[in-house]
């Protein structure tokens, strides 16, 4: 059974053929030609965190595709009243065709997928946030970034950790820069060079923002206090000081170097409001991006059930 739980799960040429497919499905969907892929098929949706793009793009994703989506919250089913995971992952995919998942722990999504007897998707967990980064490589290749050297500066999260995997995978330049203390982890850093041995990747590390973003065609960046941290934004407002991407650092990049965030963004936080919306248009259509890349993921882990 294959599962969508990160990108090291895949190969080069499965990763693609997931973006190809999105690209399909989204043309298709723009010439209101709904295709039924997944007709009939139910896709259980585990939310223990919340969403606002997460739910809204699964749920109209297999709506879309000829299905229909249930939303499951921890407060309204047994896995909210300590219902072990893997008792909730034998009773849930009994009745379901596919289970997406927003969770914490990435091990809380790995004990469901082990149990499971229909495909699982990370739909994001404290350690990966896989179906993003593949909507953030389908919106590069939509507004012609096709050999990118991107860099990230903020937190070294869930975010970071994606964007390692997806650039060891596929063989891209990734400059990452995060404060003293916020770096990624030290394990899954080591996971993507191993990788990127192979594809060439060329990942980077360091401390400064402008050193990370000279020279580029995509910045990204992320939200400096995530779900759960919000007891210590006092501290990280002052860690994270001077790496807000802004007009001076974009003025760094190649000219027509495009920007790119997951949302929600804080303006003037990690992201100034002039810069936010410059690149509205690229941040608004990776935020459509995200019901088309799901899609994509979908359909193709249906086609490649045992």
């Amino acid at each position: 059974m294959r599962h969508f739980l990160s990108l090291k799960d895949f190969t080069k040429d499965e990763i693609l053929e997931m973006i190809t497919l999105a690209q399909k499905i989204k043309k298709e969907t723009k010439a209101k030609n709904f295709v039924p892929y997944l007709e009939k098929q139910t896709l259980g949706m585990i939310f223990e965190k919340s969403s606002t793009r997460t739910r809204v793009s699964f749920e109209t994703g297999i709506y879309q595709l000829g299905g229909i989506g249930l939303f499951l919250s921890s407060n309204d089913i047994q896995l909210g009243r300590g219902e072990p995971m893997k008792d909730t992952s034998r009773v849930i995919s009994r009745m379901v065709d596919m289970v997406m998942i927003r969770t914490f722990e990435q091990s809380k999504l790995e004990e469901f997928a082990k149990y499971s007897k229909v495909p699982v998707i990370n739909g994001l967990t404290d350690s990966y946030h896989p179906v993003q980064v593949m909507t953030d490589y389908l919106t590069m290749l939509e507004f012609g970034v096709t050999q990118p050297v991107v860099a990230y500066v903020g937190d070294g999260n869930n975010m970071t950790h994606s964007w390692l995997m997806l650039a060891a995978k596929l063989g891209f330049e990734l400059r990452i820069a995060t404060p003293k203390g916020y770096e990624c982890d030290k394990n899954i850093v080591e996971e993507a060079f191993e990788i990127a041995k192979e594809s060439g990747a060329k990942i980077s590390f360091g401390n400064d923002p402008k050193v990370a973003v000279a020279g580029t065609n995509v910045v990204t960046t992320d939200t400096w206090i995530s779900m759960g941290q919000e007891d210590e934004k006092e501290e990280r407002i002052k860690a994270f000081d001077g790496y807000i991407v802004d007009e001076a650092l974009m003025s760094l990049t190649e000219k027509d170097a495009i920007f790119l965030h997951c949302l929600p963004a804080y303006r003037d936080y990690e992201v100034s409001e002039t810069i936010f919306e410059k690149h509205a248009d690229e941040i608004f259509s990776e935020a459509e991006n995200r019901l088309h890349a799901q899609k994509g993921i979908m359909v193709w882990l249906n086609e490649h059930r045992d």
